[in-house]
């Protein structure tokens, strides 16, 4: 079903600030722009997966893309040393690829080093102007606010350092060097999207609108964690992905199922038409069209959670495919 702009910026978010800004943007801009910002240190999830979703929803209604891997904000939290961390920069700008942003549709920028040739944007954290403006944005931002803006964000969130502090400050100066109408994130990020909102209109410039998708689950029903890996990783095998979803948490409702969110978050978006083979003498096959309705069924009972999960671990290991092939 062919969904207009607005419906595919707006589907599967958590919030927008604001829905008058966008319904504006998208009726005065022909191509807007976008960006969302990734800390290039440890394993790319289905987490970072549901925000990559939401920038091909954004580049499927016109907008141009700005992925920002993040190596200077990576290096101020802790995630190890700078080399390393561009390295693994280079492998997940392969990743997001192969996951679906289109490389004329989508720059890939590295914040604090021209050493790739990523783009003609890479190294403009390190620009006097763009250091000129952070110093700006320090004198209307506390201290107290910008560590309270990291709480969700930080490695070690109980014993923050000073980069931790300036963190912040450089994201919301990335806004504007960038020139970017839409900044993405999950709401993990709100806090700090509403500096930007409050701090760069002290300084006469525009502030961006916010499109903050959900924080989902671990596949145990629990906060995703690193060290329960109770997650699905995008290079993970065939033979995990099936493994780890049937042992998922999968209650007959709605809310808190992360098997339920697979479906609504990452498979629907990506396919016109959803089966879940059945064996003949429990009803046969389901084909669903919209997420709505294998919501229904599901908690109507028709739907039975085996079947469910069954049907998630073919699609997501589709989805997981093109990575495997770029990381092989």
């Amino acid at each position: 079903m062919q969904m207009d702009k607005f419906s595919l910026v707006t589907r599967n978010v958590e919030e927008i600030v604001t829905l008058d800004e966008l319904r504006a943007l998208l009726a005065s801009k022909k191509r807007p722009t976008a960006y969302v910002g990734y800390e290039p240190s440890g394993k790319i999830h289905m987490g970072h997966v549901l925000t990559v979703n939401k920038l091909l929803d954004l580049q499927n209604a016109g907008f141009e893309v700005i992925v920002l891997l993040a190596d200077i904000h990576a290096y101020l939290n802790e995630k190890g040393e700078l080399e390393e961390i561009r390295e693994m920069a280079k492998g997940n700008k392969e990743v997001f690829e192969a996951l679906g942003l289109d490389p004329n549709k989508t720059t890939f920028v590295l914040g604090g080093s021209d050493k790739y040739g990523l783009s003609d944007k890479d190294g403009f954290q390190m620009t006097p102007e763009h250091q000129m403006l952070s110093h700006r944005l320090m004198s209307h931002i506390t201290e107290k606010r910008a560590i309270r803006s990291m709480k969700l964000i930080a490695r070690d969130p109980e014993n923050m350092k000073a980069s931790h502090v300036i963190y912040p400050i450089l994201q919301v100066a990335d806004m504007i060097e960038l020139d970017i109408d839409v900044a993405v994130g999950g709401m993990d990020q709100r806090k700090i999207h509403m500096l930007a909102r409050d701090g760069l209109p002290k300084l006469g410039l525009r502030a961006p609108i916010c499109i903050h998708t959900p924080i989902l689950i671990g596949l145990d029903g629990a906060k995703m964690s690193s060290s329960k890996e109770n997650y699905i990783s995008v290079d993970d095998s065939p033979e995990q992905v099936k493994q780890k979803i049937s042992d998922a948490f999968c209650p007959k409702q709605v809310k808190d199922n992360p098997v339920v969110h697979l479906f609504k978050y990452h498979i629907f978006p990506r396919f016109s038409e959803v089966m879940v083979k059945r064996p003949d003498k429990f009803g046969g096959d389901l084909h669903y069209v919209c997420y709505e309705d294998l919501e229904k069924d599901f908690i109507s009972g028709i739907l039975h959670p085996l079947d469910l999960k069954n049907a998630a671990i073919g699609y997501i290991n589709e989805i997981l495919d093109p990575v495997r092939e770029v990381l092989i």
